[in-house]
């Protein structure tokens, strides 16, 4: 029960954050919000204030905005459609845009009191292909065949998205020198590593917490593009996805094991998988589906291009079609979930 309402308290910030976006900038930009509305279903309860209803929904996972004249039918002012192109794609952009705000708010908790993971060597392993090309104790990994690194942890990323080949241009920093030498990967259960550790979590101070914050950020919306490209390329298979009923249960797990150390460690691990589905959850809606944010983004980008409105009506047949696609898939995501808690 406790994994549960842990799971409801996550979800529900981080869509409220996502539809306080697009009700802000609704607001902003004068337009009507007819009801601002936590979870999706049948409302369990709702207060009218002004011109908005404010809602609670029987299930927790969702939520909405409504805007007058959204579908571009009313001719009201202040209706949605009235706006200009600019307008609605800022008060679309504005949803997923606060998810990496609340995203970079649960960092600054995370780094400025559990510490960040820089790219720096702690300990190498004797014989292993980093001892072999000669790396130390303290070297500051800075790129992987040209990509930047900041966090250690986008070391280990890098290692599970490339196993085509072992060999990895690394460039380190030490003493003040950079330095590129080529590594040749050990294999070990089927993953190509290095054979480095980290130094552990360090304190960095005020402006270290700004800077490795939004690094943090910067490495869940890439570990995100990563994920889909893994994803897509045929290495995972759909049956890998998690949904709903998968991240209650990984939200269980996560405090189950980080309680043992007190409830700090057990905030800062609950903390820091919100930053992941925050971060996931911007990432995800700004994809140029129908239906989604992104899709209505894409849409918006092509009238303002065209220079001319797209039909509201063929406008609004598409996202139709996108929605009940994308709740096919969340229905096969959640039988999935339940498939392997089965199993496992």
């Amino acid at each position: 029960m406790l994994r549960i309402i842990l799971a409801i308290l996550i979800f529900s910030v981080i869509v409220i954050i996502h539809e306080l976006g697009h009700f802000l900038l609704a607001k902003k930009n004068g337009i009507c919000v007819e009801e601002f509305a936590i979870g999706i279903g049948p409302t369990l309860f709702g207060i009218q204030k002004g011109e908005t209803k404010y809602s609670i929904k029987c299930l927790p996972f969702g939520g909405c905005c409504v805007m007058l004249g959204e579908d571009g039918e009313s001719s009201d002012p202040r209706a949605f459609g009235s706006k200009s192109a600019l307008a609605r794609f800022s008060v679309i952009f504005a949803g997923p845009f606060f998810n990496f705000i609340l995203a970079f708010v649960l960092a600054l908790f995370v780094v400025g009191f559990g510490g960040a993971d820089p790219a720096v060597v702690g300990t190498v392993e004797p014989g292993s292909a980093a001892y072999e090309a000669g790396l130390q104790e303290g070297d500051r990994i800075i790129r992987l065949d040209g990509s930047r690194i900041y966090n250690f942890r986008e070391i280990s990323l890098y290692n599970f998205m490339h196993t085509d080949t072992p060999e990895v241009d690394v460039t380190y920093e030490r003493d003040g020198v950079k330095n590129t030498v080529e590594v040749d990967r050990h294999e070990e259960n089927g993953s190509y590593l290095l054979g480095i550790t980290m130094t552990g979590n360090t304190e960095v101070g005020p402006l270290g917490t700004l800077k490795y914050s939004l690094l943090e950020v910067r490495y869940q919306i890439k570990s995100t593009f990563l994920s889909l490209k893994y994803l897509v390329s045929g290495r995972a298979s759909m049956s890998d996805m998690s949904g709903p009923v998968g991240i209650v249960n990984m939200i269980g797990d996560t405090y189950e094991q980080s309680i043992v150390y007190g409830i700090g460690a057990a905030a800062l691990s609950l903390a820091s998988f919100a930053i992941l589905l925050s971060a996931n959850l911007g990432v995800m809606n700004l994809l140029p589906i129908p239906a989604l944010d992104g899709g209505r983004l894409l849409f918006i980008i092509v009238e303002m291009i065209r220079r001319k409105k797209i039909d509201p009506e063929k406008e609004g047949f598409v996202h139709f079609a996108g929605l009940v696609i994308l709740l096919a898939f969340m229905v096969f995501v959640m039988a999935n979930d339940i498939r392997n808690i089965f199993i496992s």
